[in-house]
């Protein structure tokens, strides 16, 4: 099932499924090579998570996003991260938990001034660690819970905008002030307006489809332009295929 589970969401959020499109059990057994029941649970576990809804009789479908489904998404995350840096500063965290964090923001110092794809690579795994380091701080299993539902969404996750961060000049400027809330004294508030960076994040990569689109979940968006896009690259690959037969 946790097989069925990881490669079913990896393909939605690479865009192998349109949104509203219905998912074919009998495609995505022979697909994902498990049996029906595994793979009715992982339908199951999607549609908790928000990545696909039930359609009655039909099964799932995979949902469709809009821009103020993101920004809700992110709002909500920064709220419940900055409940965790709260928690973490009131239970009164190691001293060897918080080493452990200043440890990985003297690393990613180093990382944030490169411009090279593996300090990004390496960026994004340090990010993670950064923030699950904060979770784990604040002991919280309940709040541990809400979090994994908000960041399994299209762009609400700490690092979904890395790709974006990586050629664009706008969103290097915003992964610089991100990683000085990391070195923040004010836990909670700071947590907030961390997680609203990524809010201005989506508004610099839906000024750049084509950034936009090299991003998981990408698909899901409710974007005009880039459904513009899809088509008229789909159109010319129509066309090079029709003028090789």
């Amino acid at each position: 099932m946790t097989r069925a589970l990881l490669r079913l969401r990896e393909l939605i959020l690479r865009g192998e499924f349109a949104p509203g499109e219905r998912m074919s059990e009998l495609r995505l057994v022979e697909t994902l090579g498990v049996s029906r029941t595994p793979l009715r649970l992982a339908l199951a576990a999607l549609e908790h998570e928000g990545l696909l809804r039930s359609a009655g009789s039909r099964g799932y479908v995979v949902r469709e996003f809009t821009q103020a489904d993101i920004s809700d998404a992110i709002e909500l995350r920064g709220v419940l991260e900055g409940t965790a840096a709260r928690f973490a500063a009131e239970r009164g965290a190691s001293p060897e938990a918080v080493q452990a964090l200043r440890e990985i923001c003297d690393t990613i110092e180093q990382m944030v001034h490169r411009a090279d794809y593996e300090s990004f690579e390496r960026f994004v795994d340090l990010n993670e660690r950064f923030h699950a380091g904060i979770l784990q701080m604040a002991g919280s299993p309940m709040l541990e819970r809400a979090l994994e539902g908000i960041i399994a969404l299209p762009f609400a996750s700490p690092s979904a905008f890395v790709m974006a961060q990586a050629v664009l000049p706008e969103s290097r400027d915003i992964l610089l002030l991100a990683h000085r809330h990391h070195l923040g004294t004010r836990a909670e508030s700071l947590g907030r307006e961390h997680a609203l960076l990524a809010r201005t994040n989506l508004e610099v990569a839906l000024d750049h489809p084509e950034v936009l689109e090299q991003m998981p979940g990408a698909s899901l968006l409710a974007r005009p332009e880039l459904e513009q896009a899809r088509d008229s690259r789909l159109g010319r690959a129509s066309g090079a295929q029709l003028e090789q037969v």
